[in-house]
């Protein structure tokens, strides 16, 4: 059985869908309230991969936030599937911009945490740790520590460990963002190329427009002051995404609607 057959069998159908059923969130700064994002409603199909992106200070990685459950909206609602998310939850994995690898770990240590941590190392953990470690292409570093991997590398260490515990729904928030360009679109072709594979529910986060076009289904683009939505993009591009993906007509084509939508013509 081959590795892919292999995590055929770890996989759920699917994923699930995700709703965002009119969140805002507000702070307070300087003792006055500071609208972080408003009324923000969407629905995330299951399977979809959907993408944030709009410029600083939008409320893109508040409103993963309150996704992941590990912020509160001051009002609103987060549903991953039929169960209401008021906490973080085995069935949703986060990535960051840095890979927050333990140092003390090696590469197969860090990635099999998650199964330590909810106690499912066995029966087939091991087995599992192996399937994604070939699956984002990190074999023979297996024993490595993260100061002995490049940046590229912590980061597909980073996305092992979040899908060796196989979640529902997978969020990531600028994981590339650190990184050199050419390294930064090596990996964007990747993490297609994984996620289709997969077939999970996927948000992502980015300021890219180029990255958030070809990784995405949909694109919702957001506006500031405050945080929202100012529309919904479909993304025309056909699957499975490759790196000559962004030669064909309708990657530019939607990188510009995107641009006008941000007022960058």
């Amino acid at each position: 059985m081959t590795a892919s057959q292999r995590a055929s069998t770890h996989r759920r159908a699917a994923g699930s869908s995700l709703t965002v059923d009119r969140v805002t969130q507000v702070f307070e700064k300087d003792g006055k309230p500071l609208v972080a994002v408003k009324n923000i409603s969407l629905k995330v199909r299951q399977g979809e991969f959907l993408t944030l992106v709009g410029p600083s200070g939008c409320g893109k990685s508040t409103l993963l936030k309150i996704i992941a459950g590990l912020m509160t909206p001051t009002s609103g609602n987060v549903f991953l599937g039929a169960s209401q998310v008021t906490e973080p939850r085995e069935e949703i994995g986060l990535m960051f911009q840095t890979s927050t690898l333990f140092p003390w770990r090696n590469v197969i240590r860090n990635i099999g945490l998650p199964l330590e941590i909810t106690g499912t190392m066995e029966p087939d953990g091991e087995q599992r740790i192996a399937d994604v470690i070939e699956l984002v292409r990190l074999q023979g570093f297996e024993q490595h520590y993260p100061r002995e991997l490049s940046g590229g590398m912590q980061q597909r260490a980073a996305l092992c460990r979040l899908l060796v515990s196989d979640p529902d729904l997978m969020l990531l928030d600028e994981p590339f963002g650190a990184l050199d360009e050419f390294t930064r679109e090596h990996l964007n072709a990747e993490l297609a190329r994984i996620t289709e594979h997969e077939n999970k529910t996927t948000v992502f986060v980015t300021h890219n427009i180029r990255e958030a076009v070809f990784l995405s289904d949909r694109v919702a683009v957001m506006g500031t002051k405050p945080g929202r939505i100012l529309d919904l993009v479909e993304v025309g591009l056909p699957r499975p995404r490759v790196p000559t993906s962004r030669r064909l007509p309708d990657y530019t084509e939607t990188v510009n609607q995107i641009r006008e939508i941000l007022g960058l013509f």
